[in-house]
């Protein structure tokens, strides 16, 4: 299966969920033109309380749709924007891919994954019992996060839904990916 841009969404102001669009266009070094997390340095209001001069390396947040499926299986109905993310794909497993990897979204855009997402209680606001859904620990005890990945962009360029996804993995040695 071609990996494919299923949605888009984007928010300015500092909302949960984002409206879903039907295009948005990537701006190097800064994210999602119009989105409120845009910018060189954090946005993230509590990454901003932290320390506002540091690079923001969630400047695009992307979610897999399969998730979607998974979380309906729990009784969970959730949408495209509704946990906040720029861009939703399909046919990509994000979540095992390696630091570094670079996704071509479209003809143009051109990101690079920084992390893993660490939702927050926020999720349990939207729909109550959404957390455990997408924060669980495996038999050893570590922490799984299931609600995307976070991204840098490293070139400008339009994206839509249906737009193919080009996965170009960085050099080995890999690096499992944590959040940011």
């Amino acid at each position: 299966m071609q990996p494919t841009v299923t949605a888009i969404s984007s928010s300015a102001t500092h909302d949960f969920s984002k409206t879903v669009r039907a295009a948005i266009t990537l701006r190097t070094g800064t994210g999602v033109e119009g989105d409120a997390h845009r910018g060189e340095t954090v946005r993230h209001r509590s990454r901003v309380a932290r320390d506002p001069s540091a690079p923001n390396l969630r400047q695009v947040h992307l979610i897999h749709s399969e998730l979607f499926t998974r979380l309906a299986a729990a009784g969970h109905q959730v949408r495209p924007g509704d946990l906040g993310e720029n861009v939703t794909t399909r046919g990509v497993e994000l979540l095992d891919l390696p630091t570094g990897t670079q996704l071509l979204l479209g003809a143009d855009a051109l990101i690079e994954i920084t992390g893993l997402r660490n939702p927050c209680r926020q999720i349990d606001a939207f729909q109550p019992g959404l957390l455990k859904e997408v924060v669980s620990r495996d038999a050893a005890g570590e922490l799984i996060r299931l609600a995307g990945v976070m991204a840098v962009v490293l070139a400008d360029g339009v994206v839509r839904p249906g737009d193919p996804i080009e996965v170009r993995l960085p050099a080995e040695p890999h690096h499992r990916l944590i959040p940011v």
